[in-house]
């Protein structure tokens, strides 16, 4: 409601997906997109690694905020499976947790810099990111200049737009979770392949804002 508010006195709209676009049904012409990118840094330590039959697959996601909507009833139910069903997989979680929520089955580890954390992601196989409807989703981008492969929520908002050449989606339930896993590992260095591929760079969006700009100022002169 507050962005519906900003587009009736803003001259230029910059949206960091499309689907940010759509969600709040905007039909102006005057704005562009602007993709978020990750930080450098992260591409400095990804590894062209494989995945064995008889490997355990280590999966990772990280978050800053605390919001249910970053998906930790997923993770939770992640996390009761892979200690109940003693499978192949692996979870960390990286970042702040919510007090109130299961870590039964997932390894915590907290909040990280931006160095250390790139470090971390690069030593893990998938990344898993079950949060809903974001507009312009940073983790996501950090995980695959780190060079991992996306098993993403189909509801994730920009992350479909950000990660469908670069993962699987699920749907809700944990059955789907667990076959989009395993669809990835069973196929891992395609899927790697694609996630080293990605080069979408900070300098980039850089030059897009920068244009935006000087075209805004020659409309001011």
């Amino acid at each position: 409601q507050l962005v519906k508010q900003t587009v009736q006195i803003s001259d230029f709209m910059i949206f960091p997906s499309d689907w940010a676009r759509k969600y709040i049904d905007y039909k102006g012409v005057n704005y562009c997109i602007i993709p978020n990118r990750s930080s450098e840094i992260f591409f400095n330590n990804r590894k062209d690694k494989k995945i064995n039959s008889e490997d355990k697959i280590k999966i990772v996601t990280h978050h800053w905020s605390k919001n249910k909507k970053k998906g930790f009833d997923v993770y939770e139910t992640l996390g009761r499976f892979i200690k109940e069903n003693e499978s192949r997989l692996e979870f960390t979680y990286i970042g702040r947790y919510p007090e109130d929520c299961s870590t039964e089955g997932i390894k915590i580890i907290d909040p990280q810099s931006d160095v250390s954390l790139s470090k971390m992601l690069a030593d893990f196989d998938i990344y898993m990111t079950a949060s809903l409807e974001e507009a312009g989703a940073n983790h996501v981008l950090e995980a695959l200049a780190a060079g991992l492969p996306v098993v993403y929520r189909k509801d994730g908002g920009s992350i479909q737009e950000y990660c469908s050449n670069y993962g699987i989606e699920f749907d809700h339930s944990l059955e789907s979770l667990i076959q989009s896993i395993f669809s990835v590992d069973n196929s891992y260095d395609l899927y790697k392949k694609l996630a080293m591929s990605y080069n979408d760079n900070l300098d980039d969006s850089i030059t897009m804002y920068l244009q935006v700009i000087r075209e805004v100022l020659k409309w001011i002169n």
